[in-house]
């Protein structure tokens, strides 16, 4: 089994541009899986729509971890909808490490703000999906507070990570 990374948070919490740098810090072979890319893109459908995503989520970690990948698994990947998968993948993995990003809300629209796709959903979407505190309460969960530039955060990361090596 591989290493797997779990970034969550909100929108607009800045975990997809954090995830990205990693990948690329951590070099070829370190497999990332988008959540937004997986729902919007692969299967293009909407986020009330039960099972698709979860279960093609599950799938691409396994088959990243069963091949001794570091598999980064990122999305706001709500607690409820996906909390038990979570925990199970980090459970099975050889090491897991697991990022919240928990800013206040006007922060991350302001964030949002910044974004190409910004024209695509705005502040009254982002409210109906926003989870305060949704953390998932495993062990060594860490917690990205507002206050921490985006190279701090990779820093702190790959510093956490520092004997992960992807194949």
């Amino acid at each position: 089994m591989g290493a797997l990374i779990i970034i969550r948070g909100n929108s607009g919490s800045g975990k997809t541009t954090v995830a990205r740098a990693l990948q690329y810090r951590l070099g070829h072979g370190t497999m990332l899986v988008s959540q937004d890319v997986v729902r919007r893109e692969i299967l293009y459908i909407k986020d009330s729509t039960p099972g698709p995503t979860k279960d093609l989520l599950e799938r691409m970690v396994r088959f990243g971890l069963e091949n001794g990948r570091t598999v980064i698994i990122e999305g706001i990947l709500a607690n409820h909808k996906y909390g038990d998968l979570l925990r199970g993948l980090a459970a099975e993995a050889t090491e897991s490490y697991v990022y919240y990003f928990d800013l206040p809300f006007d922060e991350t629209l302001r964030r949002h703000e910044t974004k190409p796709n910004a024209h695509e959903f705005g502040e009254a979407e982002m409210r109906e999906w926003w989870k305060e505190k949704d953390y998932l309460g495993v062990p060594g969960e860490e917690v990205i507070g507002e206050t921490v530039s985006e190279e701090g955060i990779i820093a702190s990361l790959l510093d956490d990570i520092k004997n992960v090596k992807p194949r």
